[in-house]
């Protein structure tokens, strides 16, 4: 059964990159429910954050998530009170979501975040930035396609 080698789990890439993100998002769990926020959710609200308001396509795009998660995501923060959607006055054909306030409180909170995860996960921080790079690599090449 030679030929098979390369249907092997142990041979995958695709898995340890799989099974290492599940262990992740599981390790933010106790974290985020602190929060009431789902992963998902955490790291939309990262961008709304940063961002104050973006297209709901632009955002899409940052989150590498497709219109079918994303517009649940959204009616979910917006009905905790953290967003609103508005259609673009120039055109309505782009939504606009944007943080408000309590969305804005909340920052505070998820301040500690972060900081709480940087202990569950034993990497030096020159591993860590290496893993960074690669994983962005690997990222930018599905953006061309």
């Amino acid at each position: 059964m030679e030929g098979y080698d390369a249907l092997k789990l142990e041979n995958q890439l695709c898995f340890p990159l799989y099974a290492a993100s599940r262990e992740i998002i599981k390790r933010y769990y106790p974290f985020l429910e602190e929060i009431d926020l789902t992963y998902t959710q955490y790291i939309a609200m990262m961008v709304f954050w940063e961002k104050k308001q973006i297209s709901v396509k632009e955002l899409g795009k940052k989150l590498f998530l497709d219109s079918g998660t994303l517009t649940p995501l959204l009616k979910c923060l917006e009905s905790k009170g953290l967003i609103e959607r508005f259609r673009c006055k120039e055109d309505e054909r782009v939504v606009i979501a944007k943080i408000t306030e309590q969305g804005e409180t909340l920052k505070e909170k998820a301040l500690k975040v972060p900081e709480q995860m940087s202990g569950c996960i034993k990497l030096e921080p020159q591993e860590a930035m290496v893993l960074y790079q690669l994983l962005y690599k690997i990222l930018d090449q599905g953006k061309d396609e």
